[in-house]
């Protein structure tokens, strides 16, 4: 099942081997006007925070098996989108050690191209953000590529990138997810499933955006000196 979240309730989307119910969305729209956003505060800028579980680590050799994503506007979370995805091959052993999904999880759980259409929808209109963003992007973007759906113009933060840019050398010894999330003391533990990490990841968001306002950062155009840290995802 398909899951999104919000503060009015949740609606869920039957399970599917096709494009499911959700596919014929018009998806052309939500390339991102990154001009209009450059002038925008970072407070009120809604972000969709992506995380992803997949089967190995690039996508010409694995596939996705779960995404998690969480909407959220000035530390406050909108709305929530999670989905166990059947990758279509089996879950090798040292990745269901990791993150506990397992082949019988994924069995009745929908395609990726069932869930794409509704995770675009749902990120619609957001800097989408993601921890190593390249990851993430490329495993999304080869699954559009696959499904036949197009890639919207996504302008995307990297979290770990922002991390190493406004962090202190003497505070943390690496800028990986679970040691962000502890020393800021993110109300969500990453566990290696999409939605907890999405949560973390948008909670080390929010702590790291205070920390840009102390150094009188305070717009998403002024990170595009860190090209590193904001990117613009073409179509």
């Amino acid at each position: 099942m398909v899951s999104v979240i919000s503060p009015a309730g949740a609606t869920r989307a039957p399970s599917g081997r096709g494009r499911g119910p959700l596919a014929g969305l018009e998806l052309a729209g939500l390339e991102l006007a990154g001009l209009e956003l450059a002038g925008l505060e970072l407070t009120e800028i809604e972000f969709a925070v992506v995380d992803l579980e997949t089967t190995g680590w690039t996508p010409e050799a694995a596939a996705i098996t779960e995404i998690g994503a969480v909407r959220v506007r000035g530390g406050r979370r909108q709305g929530e989108f999670a989905s166990l995805v059947n990758p279509g091959t089996a879950v090798p052993p040292s990745i269901e050690d990791l993150t506990g999904i397992t082949d019988c999880m994924l069995a009745s759980a929908p395609r990726v191209a069932s869930v794409l259409p509704g995770l675009l929808t749902f990120a619609r209109g957001c800097v989408l953000v993601a921890h190593n963003a390249p990851f993430d992007l490329g495993f999304l973007r080869s699954a559009c590529d696959d499904c036949g759906l197009a890639w919207p113009g996504f302008t995307v933060l990297d979290t770990v990138m922002l991390a190493r840019r406004v962090m202190d050398p003497d505070e943390v010894p690496d800028c990986k997810l679970g040691t962000l999330a502890g020393f800021f003391g993110a109300r969500t533990a990453p566990s290696h499933r999409a939605l907890a990490d999405a949560r973390a990841t948008a909670d080390v968001l929010g702590w790291l955006i205070r920390r840009l306002a102390h150094r009188g950062v305070r717009a998403l155009g002024e990170l595009s000196a860190w090209p590193d840290v904001l990117t613009s995802a073409p179509a």
